[in-house]
């Protein structure tokens, strides 16, 4: 190891501001290095990295991982990291890095310790680390990595070099198997070879929602947290590493436990965010030892700001009269929503409700109070409680605000016997651990929770955002399709309890896991102060043919959102969609011909057709969509909680879905909003005190006929006056349809304010016309005058 770096001034407090960078071999640390005075310069105190430690070679992501105890050689090793962090702390910058704790990749080749557990079988000291069921697999692991079925495959298998090979995949063996014939020698292997399809139903180990190809880590054993952490908790204590992110914590057998654990071995030296997706107004558990969430949760609060709820409404009218039958039977959010979870928890994910149930049984026939259940009945349990979790999932013993009453009769709904749909308050009292503490009857408190986040995480992210598509900007990680529009009062209150009770959480308006960045959701929000308008344009593009209704809405209104017309870049995020809605093709059951019709769509239409300039109401939207993009970056920089940028955010950025967001980092020319986010950068580097306080929000007041167009709030220091004051416009094409701002006034708490926007505007306190507050620009950001 090198020395360890001097304390930064950084290390001592939260961040004020985070840049996200995602590091990949085109864009290794000396890159990011290269980055670092730029970066320095926007105002930011820490850079953000993706994951650091050694993953699957090529890798653009880095959640693969492959080997915790090492930093990735691609990126440039561990003294490449070192270098990066001693420029950026010679910057004044500090590192915060996405810490993968829940699965690594399940690469025999790649993967250690998963490579030791198919050479040695259970009996290997690794094979604590994986959650894997060897009784359902009569003693070996499943593989289901074939191309295809086993015997069209076998004549291409060759044994060389104490391991098994077919085409590039290659397989340790079971000791004193090497000599074995072919089909003897598969057979006394530890793992099963199989087609890659079984996965689905056949699974025996742990995997990340429904990738085979990473398997689950058990960290809440205290030896597989010290192995898997070693390399990261080093590079804290030395001063390299100064934050984590952890990267879904649902994951995790007991979150809490773990995050306990994390905070122990770091001493609390470091600032922490979990990636926790919070459905409505679901909390952040209280007692996690955090410092909140990576801000999913803010990203629609704010995205919600700039949605206009009547607007919103005759859009989804509008889009049920456009798709008709074509989309998910034209229905509601809630609808399709449940609809999707109930394809996902018997298809993609039959492997872990055949698991679930396997312990239920187990758990039953040794109970005499519990005997008597069929299997069948008990799956059945299963499935219905599981689509009737509302939320990712539960943490607390015996938390019946998530499986309520409710929730158990309606599962009973399912079951034509009344007394067969008994299973259900059996496996009910199971998940919420009311019916034992023993091994088993924690496994399956554990595994029904992990079950239930990757259901959602699959059906509602992966499947329903792209089957519900009247207003694509809400359909975003974290989002409610159904209710987009976020009032200033209920943004008001949401803030003031993140200054209470979360001041330091994380909050984004891109990420490299947003469907469309901010920027895109703003382009598209703009429709809903403007249905008419969207009605119009669809009019006019109708003689493009489309495979379908439901494609050419959700086609035509990313190319809105996009701005430009771009068939290689519009083209696979549309391919990406059709394939995740899986009404007409998916990634496991493709249809080439319809694949085939959704590309020459887009070449001819959404991928070619400037659809923003389709018509003069079309291309008026500009200074709206502006006043949008301006607008939510502005509230988040100076909201409470600590701002990400993602790369590239400080300026004008469009981009798609993965792996359209995920582009190497370039620096790029400033624009106006550049000069708005280091205005703000800087206003929280040099005053963190402001931001930071758990009362230093203030709601401002707005009265007058447009005052719900505006939005304003203060910031200041615990117990003193108000020093910061963010003001936006809100729905600006309804307030100019409504006749301007008229009579509208903002009152400014007292003393003399400069507009660091345009620091030659002053303004006192007191009420101020928002007329003459933005008539520069539709934000001002103030700052009191000493």
């Amino acid at each position: 190891m090198t020395p360890s770096l001097p304390a930064s001034p950084a290390a001592r407090t939260v961040p004020t501001a985070t840049y996200r960078l995602q590091l990949q071999p085109d864009f290794p640390f000396s890159a990011a290095e290269r980055a670092v005075p730029y970066l320095a310069g926007l105002g930011v105190s820490h850079l953000h990295l993706s994951p650091v430690l050694e993953a699957v070679p090529g890798s653009t992501h880095g959640y693969d991982v492959t080997d915790h105890r090492a930093v990735r050689a691609e990126l440039g090793g561990e003294a490449g990291l070192r270098a990066l962090a001693a420029t950026a702390r010679a910057h004044g910058l500090g590192l915060v890095v996405d810490l993968v704790p829940n699965h690594m990749a399940a690469s025999p080749v790649h993967n250690h310790a998963l490579r030791a557990v198919l050479r040695e079988g259970p009996e290997s000291p690794y094979a604590r680390w994986f959650d894997i069921d060897w009784a359902a697999g009569d003693g070996t692991i499943l593989l289901p990595v074939l191309p295809a079925r086993l015997p069209e495959v076998r004549e291409r298998m060759r044994v060389s070099d104490g391991a098994l090979h077919l085409d590039d995949l290659s397989f340790p063996l079971r000791a004193g198997t090497e000599g074995l014939p072919l089909p003897e020698l598969l057979d006394a292997q530890w793992y099963r070879l199989g087609w890659w399809r079984l996965a689905r139903t056949e699974l025996n180990y742990r995997r990340f929602f429904t990738i085979s190809e990473l398997i689950g880590v058990r960290v809440e054993d205290p030896e597989v947290f010290d192995a898997t952490h070693g390399a990261i908790l080093e590079l804290v204590r030395d001063g390299v590493i100064e934050g984590l992110r952890i990267d879904h914590p649902d994951g995790l057998a007991d979150p809490e436990g773990y995050l306990e654990r994390l905070r122990e071995a770091t001493g609390g030296r470091c600032w922490t965010v979990v990636e926790k997706i919070l459905t409505g107004a679901e909390p952040l558990p209280p007692t996690w030892p955090v410092a909140g969430t990576t801000g999913y949760d803010a990203l629609r609060h704010v995205d919600g700001l700039f949605v206009d709820d009547v607007g919103a409404d005759e859009l989804a009218d509008l889009y049920r009269e456009f798709v008709g039958r074509a989309g998910d039977r034209g229905g509601s959010w809630e609808a399709t929503a449940r609809r999707a979870a109930y394809e996902v928890v018997t298809h993609d994910l039959a492997a872990e409700t055949a698991a679930l149930t396997r312990l239920a049984e187990r758990i039953c026939a040794a109970d005499p109070d519990l005997r008597d259940h069929a299997p069948w009945a008990l799956r059945t349990a299963v499935r219905e409680l599981l689509v009737r979790v509302p939320v990712y999932r539960f943490y607390r013993t015996g938390d019946e605000s998530v499986l309520t009453p409710e929730a158990a009769r309606g599962a009973k709904a399912a079951f034509a016997v009344e007394e067969e749909a008994s299973a259900v308050d059996a496996v009910r009292d199971l998940a919420l651990g009311r019916s034992g503490d023993g091994p088993e009857h924690r496994a399956f408190r554990a595994r029904f929770a992990q079950t239930s986040s990757a259901l959602r995480a699959k059906s509602v992210e992966d499947t329903a955002f792209y089957r519900y598509t009247p207003l694509l900007s809400a359909n975003e990680v974290g989002g409610d399709p159904g209710r987009p529009g976020i009032g200033p009062e209920e943004f008001h209150a949401y803030c003031e309890r993140l200054a209470r009770d979360w001041p330091a959480t994380g909050t984004v308006l891109s990420t490299h896991d947003t469907k469309r960045s901010a920027d895109v959701r703003a382009g598209i929000a703009v429709l809903s102060q403007c249905p008419e308008v969207w009605r119009e344009l669809l009019d006019e593009v109708a003689g493009v043919h489309a495979p379908d209704a439901h494609l050419a809405w959700t086609a035509w209104q990313t190319a809105f959102g996009f701005g430009t017309p771009d068939a290689e870049r519009i083209g696979p995020a549309v391919l990406k969609s059709v394939r995740e809605a899986g009404l007409h093709t998916s990634w496991t059951e493709p249809d080439p011909a319809y694949e085939r019709a959704v590309t020459d769509f887009v070449a001819a239409g959404p991928g070619r057709i400037p659809l923003r300039a389709a018509s003069e109401a079309a291309f008026a939207l500009e200074p709206h969509i502006r006043a949008h993009m301006l607008g939510a970056t502005l509230v988040q920089l100076t909201m409470p909680g600590v701002p990400e940028l993602y790369q590239g955010t400080e300026r004008e950025y469009r981009a798609l879905v993965d792996p359209d967001n995920r582009q190497p980092f370039t620096v790029g020319e400033d624009d106006d909003r550049t000069a708005l986010v280091r205005a703000a950068l800087t206003l929280r580097r040099t005053r963190p005190d402001v931001f930071a306080a758990p009362d230093s929000y203030v709601p401002l007041t707005v009265t007058g006929t447009a005052a719900q167009h505006c939005l304003a709030f203060a910031r200041g220091r615990a117990g003193a006056a108000p020093e910061v004051v963010t003001a936006v416009t809100r729905l600006p094409l309804r307030l100019v349809e409504a006749g301007g701002w008229q009579d509208t006034e903002l009152v400014l708490p007292p003393g003399r304010w400069v507009d660091l926007l345009d620091g030659e505007r002053e303004f006192a306190g007191g009420a101020v016309k928002p007329v003459d507050l933005f008539d520069a620009r539709p934000v001002a950001l103030l700052s009191l005058r000493a």
